[in-house]
């Protein structure tokens, strides 16, 4: 009887392992998609992904660069203040968008040119995201906004 319960409650112990280890299996496939690397124009400029790869881009849209096409197509440089990467965009670009200003988009990397499927812009005058931040900060670019009394 002893025996009995020891090898019934090795079997669901080994029973839970193998669920265990195939639910986190399950997971990391479900979000093999849905994971999206920071990278600052200098990285993506050193050393381009393939265009399958998704990631997200960041920096500062760069001075008389953003051409607005016909219809919704919207071309302008991504910059860290060590490279620029030129982006196109077919959509409507949030509010605050604009030259000068903190944006991080989402895509591809096809011939050079970023094909981004999304594009955010900070959502006030002094937010910044932080990938931005560090990713300029370390070109010696960012000059961080200083509060108005």
């Amino acid at each position: 009887m002893r025996g009995l319960k020891k090898q019934r409650r090795i079997q669901v112990i080994a029973l839970a392992a193998v669920a265990l280890a195939l639910s986190a299996g399950l997971i990391g496939y479900a979000m093999r998609d849905g994971i999206n690397f920071f990278r600052a124009p200098t990285d993506v400029a050193g050393a381009p992904p393939p265009p399958s790869e998704v990631f997200r881009i960041g920096g500062l849209v760069e001075e008389g660069t953003l051409v607005r096409g016909q219809g919704e197509t919207i071309t302008f440089n991504v910059t860290d203040g060590g490279a620029s990467i030129p982006v196109r965009y077919t959509g409507v670009l949030p509010d605050l968008f604009g030259e000068g200003e903190g944006m991080v988009g989402t895509g591809r990397l096809i011939d050079g040119t970023f094909e981004a499927t999304e594009i955010l812009a900070r959502h006030d005058e002094t937010y910044m995201p932080e990938e931005v931040i560090d990713a300029l900060e370390a070109q010696g670019v960012y000059r961080p906004s200083t509060p108005e009394s």
